[in-house]
């Protein structure tokens, strides 16, 4: 291929090695060090209390994109895997030619479902050719256009997607079967794409966040009922999702609080660098506050994270802008 593009990549980062046994321990180790020294973000207690009275046990209704589908494993894996390789570039979504009435997620997530009902499920040998065209074909948008970093990412991480599955006899059936049912395994695989490498440095100390490579056990067991090849019997230890929008809905419930230089930042459009110790502590806190959220409630982070996400959604919460982040990672 030759459209490949820079990857915005953190500014410091080491990827940790990424072994399998303890990784989600160690996210959550490492996002706590990180709150408990953070400089632009604050955890408010008394918020986080009112926060978890509000939260319910039952998950609420899902997208029309996470609903279960009645697929073999085999496409069911082959599409929830391959979303999430480009289930990114919410620092694009301003430029990003939107479906009406859709955010930016939504947009990317129905673009590539129609194209699967279209075409079928994506297959290793057809990610493996894919290049910054054929995304912005799928995904809906103008080529040559404001998007074609994005999609230049897109297609590199479909093919690192296809180098990876090439291990798996080409299935991604395969590869989320090695794992032997735990999303950890899956998480620690999945993190060895190198877009996928979600590990920053604060204060010199690693702290992976792995954003990616856990929401996809999660898709799994939403897009199968926790059945079959979405079944993992550690679903519950994986930690919250750390994007941009469930610690701007966590600012919103008053969680989060930035200090001033971030929030001006922030409210001015300034796009953060990825890695930077502000844009850390937005992703750590958030992991971190819902933990603590997780131990009042004894939900589950994922089941929080979810509801976070859909309260996102909402006009209330939009209306106020949240940090944008050219990178990889989410």
């Amino acid at each position: 291929m030759t459209d490949d593009l820079a990857t915005p990549t953190p500014a410091g980062a080491v990827p940790e090695p990424l072994v399998a046994d303890g990784l989600l321990e160690r996210i959550r180790a490492g996002c706590a060090g990180v709150a408990s020294r953070a400089r632009h973000v604050t955890i408010d207690p008394v918020a986080l209390g009112r926060l978890a009275g509000d939260l319910r046990p039952d998950p609420p209704p899902l997208l029309p994109e996470e609903r279960p589908v009645r697929d073999s494993d085999y496409d069911v894996a082959a599409q929830v895997v391959a979303w999430n390789a480009v289930n990114f570039g919410s620092g694009w979504y301003p430029v990003l030619h939107k479906r009406p009435g859709l955010s930016g997620a939504r947009t990317l997530a129905a673009a590539l479902a129609d194209n699967v009902a279209a075409l079928g499920s994506p297959t290793a040998e057809w990610l493996s050719d894919a290049d910054t065209g054929t995304c912005a074909r799928i995904f809906g948008q103008p080529h040559p256009g404001p998007a074609d970093e994005l999609m230049g990412l897109f297609a590199r991480a479909w093919r690192d997607l296809a180098e990876l599955l090439f291990d798996f006899d080409g299935s991604a059936a395969t590869l989320v079967r090695s794992a032997g049912g735990s999303a950890e395994r899956l998480t620690a695989t999945l993190a060895t794409m190198p877009l996928a490498q979600d590990v920053a440095v604060h204060d010199g100390e690693p702290v992976p966040l792995l954003k990616r490579a856990q929401i996809t056990a999660s898709h799994l067991a939403q897009a199968t009922g926790g059945s079959g090849i979405g079944h993992f019997d550690d679903l519950h230890r994986l930690t919250a999702f750390a994007d941009n929008l469930v610690p701007h809905t966590l600012r919103v419930a008053g969680v989060l609080g930035y200090g001033d230089e971030l929030a001006d930042r922030i409210a001015a459009g300034e796009l953060l660098t990825p890695g930077e110790p502000a844009e850390v502590e937005v992703r750590a806190c958030a992991v971190h506050a819902v933990e603590l959220l997780a131990a009042r409630t004894r939900l589950t982070p994922a089941v929080i994270d979810h509801q976070l996400w859909q309260r996102g959604q909402s006009p209330a919460v939009k209306a106020t802008p949240r940090h944008r982040c050219r990178t990889t990672f989410y």
